[in-house]
């Protein structure tokens, strides 16, 4: 948003976005005192539905297909403004990287991130700045089996839509591997881990337990990757966003 030109703001912007985005949008828009308007699926959260209100964000949900059209077709005609793609906007990937940056920061000699993965621009961002700087670093895109499209273009080695069931887990999981983000999820990315409902149901009580952080399901889903053991051994590093927007270990 600080790269557009004045102009193109002049009558505010808008994202489509289960809640996480669409919440970055809403501060730097009222930061910007310009209006915000955020297209969400009507199965939303409440919870993120209010977050987004409170930072100034009006609301516009739609069946979770026609919000899903929104990303493919990289905009709505009904409101005016400048779009935000929350995927696979270049301005909005390289900030995904800073998330990579910090991670290394952190943890230099990281053997393995684990991302979860909604439309691929998250993991590809980290992944690409994690790689530039770690080069043996692998990066795993983690997916729920409900919704697994980055899994089943791997398999098919080529983009394609897949059937999605309705979950807990609202935060991750489309339709399609969006054809853009195609070339760079193959080739940034080592692969995706497919985990169940029941393994992040698991997740989400351990990190209760043992670490006091309650997570969303989506969240939660790269912790659940890791306990499969296929990101293989050593420093496995499971990222999610939190309110925080830190690395977790």
């Amino acid at each position: 948003m600080r790269l557009a030109r004045p102009e193109s703001l002049a009558q505010g912007v808008y994202t489509a976005s289960a809640g996480n985005m669409a919440q970055g949008v809403a501060w730097n828009a009222r930061r910007l005192r310009i209006p915000c308007s955020v297209v969400v699926p009507d199965d939303a959260p409440q919870t993120k539905l209010d977050a987004i209100q409170r930072l100034g964000g009006r609301i516009v949900p739609l069946p979770f297909d026609r919000w899903w059209q929104v990303l493919v077709d990289h905009g709505y005609p009904e409101i005016a403004g400048l779009f935000i793609h929350p995927v696979s906007d270049p301005a909005v990937i390289a900030g995904n990287g800073t998330i990579g940056l910090e991670i290394l920061e952190d943890l230099p000699d990281a053997d393995a991130i684990l991302v979860p993965f909604g439309g691929g621009g998250l993991s590809c961002g980290i992944a690409c700045a994690a790689k530039a700087l770690r080069p043996q670093i692998r990066v795993f895109a983690c997916e729920v089996e409900t919704a697994a499209p980055l899994a089943a273009s791997l398999a098919a080695d080529r983009p394609i839509s897949t059937d999605r069931r309705a979950s807990f887990v609202d935060g991750i999981g489309g339709k399609s591997m969006l054809p853009e983000m195609w070339p760079l999820a193959k080739k940034m990315l080592d692969g995706s881990i497919v985990v169940s409902l029941n393994e992040i149901e698991q997740a989400i009580r351990l990190l209760a337990t043992r670490n006091h952080v309650i997570a969303e399901g989506a969240g939660a889903a790269s912790v659940a990757a890791a306990l499969t053991g296929r990101a293989g051994h050593g420093k496995i590093v499971g990222w999610w966003p939190a309110a925080t927007s830190m690395p977790r270990y």
